[in-house]
């Protein structure tokens, strides 16, 4: 199965996803890897990151790349195991920063979920159903992000929102 988490800052997504990692586990006895994308840094970006090693279980596998997700997604992806990502707009956010190509990162990503043996999770933050920003670049992530959540809602079996720490399942296939 491949999800999506999507919702805003705060809303539960990445406990959510945990939970059905923790549940698929128990169920499978199978490995889960967390593909992190934050960059390791100070103030409140170390919070949230030593927030959520506190609430993920140790033995989980942790993988931390920051631009190059296709590519760890191709490498751990295997029909034992589940991966979470956490987060997208992270990673979306650290490419545009970047020298990389988003078009292209973004189409590698499309590309490789479409071969994954795995099941993964991806978790998102929704920032599009606020007012529109005035800089440049955040119009372009706003807009960017909104169009990569479409595009991966497409290919995932399961799209569900977090709020308030609730889950509403938006699209659910069954495999």
């Amino acid at each position: 199965m491949k999800q999506l988490i999507i919702g805003g800052a705060r809303s539960g997504k990445s406990r959510l996803a945990q939970e059905y990692a923790k549940t698929w586990q128990t169920r499978t006895n199978g490995e889960v890897i967390v593909i992190a994308t934050a960059e390791s840094s100070e103030g409140t970006m170390a919070k949230r990151i030593v927030h959520h090693k506190v609430h993920r279980p140790q033995e989980w596998k942790l993988v931390e790349t920051t631009l190059d997700l296709a590519q760890a997604l191709i490498q751990e992806s295997r029909s034992d195991n589940l991966i979470l990502v956490d987060c997208l707009t992270l990673w979306l956010s650290n490419i545009q920063l970047s020298d990389r190509n988003w078009k292209q990162e973004k189409q590698s990503l499309l590309e490789a979920l479409m071969h994954l043996p795995g099941e993964v999770i991806f978790i998102s933050n929704e920032v599009g159903q606020g007012v529109v920003p005035l800089g440049e670049l955040s119009r372009e992530f706003v807009d960017e992000s909104g169009w990569l959540h479409q595009s991966l809602a497409r290919q995932v079996d399961r799209v569900t929102i977090a709020i308030a720490g609730l889950p509403l399942i938006i699209k659910s296939v069954e495999a």
